[in-house]
C-alpha cells in the first residue's frame, strides 16, 4: 500500500522521476471542472436578472480570462519540477512566502467548504440523501484521494471523465432538441451591468484559483515539454468544461427554474431519458467529490511550505498524510457550521479568493515570465539565506499595494461595497485594478534586482544539484 502513496511533497522532482504525460493534462483539467460546482456558477447571473445569452457571454468571457492565468502557471511545472508555492518564494523570500500562501490556504479551505455545503444540498435535493451523511462519506474520500497523491488524482479524474461525459452529451443533446423540459419563464431577464460583471467576475475567480495549484499536476512532467503545449492543454481542458456547464447552469436556472444545480440536472436528464439525469447527478457529485481531494493535496503542500520556510521539514509520507487528515476536519467542521443557500455560498466564496489571489499570480506570472525568464537557482529556494532571502520585500510590497488598490471596488454581497465600486454603480473591477497595480509595482521595483546581484539577465540555469537540501 505505502508504494502506491506518493513519496513526494514540497520537494523537487529529478528528470528520472519524470513519469507524466502530456495527454494527461486535458483530462485533469476538464473533469476538474465537469461536475457540480460550475453549474452554481451559471445562476449567478439569472439571480440578478440577467439573461441565458448575457450570461452565457460573461461566463465564456471570464473563464477564457481566468484560464489564461491558470494555463500560464501550469507551464512552470515541467520547466522547474516544483510545486507552485515553493516557487513563489523566488517573489517572496523564503519565509515571506507565507503571506500568498496564506491565500492559497484560504482558497483550498473555502472551496471545500462551499463543495460540501453544495454536495449536502445537491444530493439532498436529488435523492433525499442526509446531508451529515454526504459531507462525512465526501471528507472521507477526498481525504483517501490526496495522501495517494499525484498519480492517483490523475487516474481517477479520467475515469470519471469516461463515464461521465458521454451522458453529458445525450444531456446537452436534449437540452437543445427540447427533450429536456423547460419552458419560457414568467421572470424578465435583460442586462445589467452589474449582475453581468458579477457573473464575469466569479468565472474569472473559478479558473484563476486553480492558479495556486496547477503546476503541482505538471511537476513530473519532462522538463523538455514545450511550454506552448502545456498551456494549450490546460486551457482547453479547463475552459472547455467550465464554460459548457456554466451555459448549462444558466438555462437550468432560467428555463427549468431549477434552484440547485444538482436537482435540476438530474430533472433535465429524467426529462431525457428515464434514470438518466440520477445517474449524471450522481456522477457529477462523484467529480465534485474528487476535486475536493485535488483541493485537499493542495492545502497540504501549503501547510508543509508555510512549516518548512521557519523550521526545517522532512517531507516524509507521514507528515503528508497527517497534514491531509488534520485539514480534512477542519473544512469538514467549518462546512457543518455554514449556513445559507448554494449559490451565495459560491458567489462570496469565490469573490474572496479572487481578491487575495489576484495580487499573487500577477506578482509570480511577470517574475516567471518578464523579469526572470524562467531562469531560477532552485537550490536557493530551499535555504532561507540563498540569493532570493528570507523576506523578499518587493514581492511583499508589490502584494500590499496590489490587494489595497482593490479594496476601493471591491463588492461583497451586502457586507461590502468600496466607494469605487458604488461610482461605479455597483460593477466589480477589484481584481482587474488588483492586477494591473500589482503588476506594474513589480515589474518597477524589479529592475532594482541589476543593482543587487540578483540579475534576471544573468541568473543561470536552475542549479538542481542542492535542490531539496538544506
Amino acid at each position: 500500500m505505502a508504494t502506491l502513496i506518493e513519496s513526494r511533497s514540497i520537494d523537487w522532482v529529478p528528470d528520472e522521476e519524470r513519469h507524466g504525460r502530456l495527454w494527461h493534462q486535458g483530462p485533469l483539467w476538464f473533469l476538474g471542472n465537469f461536475q457540480y460546482f460550475s453549474i452554481p456558477i451559471g445562476f449567478i447571473g439569472p439571480s440578478m436578472g440577467l439573461s441565458l445569452g448575457w450570461t452565457a457571454l460573461a461566463g465564456g468571457l471570464g473563464i477564457a480570462l481566468g484560464t489564461i492565468f491558470m494555463a500560464f502557471h501550469a507551464s512552470q511545472g515541467p520547466a522547474l519540477g516544483l510545486p507552485q508555492m515553493i516557487q513563489s518564494r523566488a517573489q517572496f523570500g523564503y519565509r515571506g512566502v507565507v503571506l500568498p500562501l496564506f491565500a492559497t490556504l484560504f482558497t483550498y479551505l473555502a472551496f471545500n467548504v462551499a463543495d460540501q455545503v453544495l454536495l449536502g444540498e445537491g444530493l439532498n435535493s436529488a435523492f433525499g440523501w442526509d446531508k451529515n451523511l454526504v459531507a462525512v462519506g465526501a471528507a472521507v474520500g477526498a481525504a483517501a484521494l490526496a495522501i495517494f497523491g499525484h498519480d492517483g488524482v490523475h487516474r481517477i479524474f479520467r475515469i470519471l471523465l469516461y463515464v461521465s461525459l458521454p451522458l453529458m452529451v445525450v444531456v446537452t443533446i436534449g437540452v437543445l432538441t427540447g427533450h429536456a423540459g423547460g419552458g419560457p419563464s414568467t421572470t424578465t431577464y435583460g442586462f445589467s451591468g452589474v449582475a453581468f460583471m458579477a457573473q464575469l467576475s466569479a468565472a474569472a475567480a473559478y479558473n484563476i484559483t486553480y492558479a495556486p495549484y496547477v503546476s503541482d499536476y505538471s511537476r513530473y512532467l519532462p522538463a523538455g515539454t514545450r511550454p506552448r503545449d502545456v498551456i494549450a492543454s490546460v486551457f482547453f481542458g479547463a475552459a472547455g468544461a467550465a464554460i459548457w456547464l456554466i451555459v448549462l447552469g444558466g438555462w437550468l436556472a432560467i428555463r427549468l427554474g431549477a434552484t440547485d444545480g444538482l436537482a435540476g440536472l438530474q430533472t433535465a436528464g429524467n426529462n431525457v431519458l428515464s434514470h438518466l439525469g440520477d445517474a449524471v447527478a450522481l456522477l457529477s457529485a462523484l467529480a465534485l467529490a474528487a476535486t475536493m481531494g485535488m483541493n485537499a493535496y493542495g492545502g497540504m503542500l501549503t501547510v508543509l511550505t508555510g512549516i518548512d520556510s521557519f523550521r526545517a521539514l522532512r517531507p516524509t509520507r507521514a507528515a503528508r498524510v497527517l497534514t491531509i487528515v488534520a485539514l480534512t476536519v477542519l473544512w469538514f467542521v467549518i462546512g457543518k457550521a455554514v449556513t445559507g443557500n448554494g449559490v451565495n455560498t459560491v458567489l462570496t466564496s469565490l469573490t474572496l479568493m479572487l481578491y487575495l489571489l489576484v495580487p499573487w499570480t500577477a506578482t509570480n506570472l511577470v517574475d516567471f515570465f518578464v523579469v526572470r525568464r524562467g531562469h531560477y537557482k532552485i537550490g536557493d529556494l530551499f535555504r532561507p539565506d540563498g540569493v532570493y532571502g528570507a523576506w523578499g520585500w518587493r514581492g511583499l510590497t508589490a502584494y500590499g499595494i496590489g490587494f489595497l488598490a482593490e479594496v476601493p471596488f471591491m463588492v461583497l454581497a451586502d457586507a461590502f461595497t468600496g466607494p469605487g465600486a458604488r461610482a461605479l454603480g455597483g460593477v466589480d473591477v477589484a481584481w482587474i485594478v488588483g492586477l494591473a497595480v500589482t503588476s506594474v509595482v513589480y515589474y518597477a521595483l524589479s529592475r532594482s534586482l541589476h543593482e543587487t546581484g540578483d540579475d534576471p539577465a544573468t541568473t543561470p540555469d536552475p542549479d538542481r544539484s542542492g535542490a531539496g537540501l538544506r
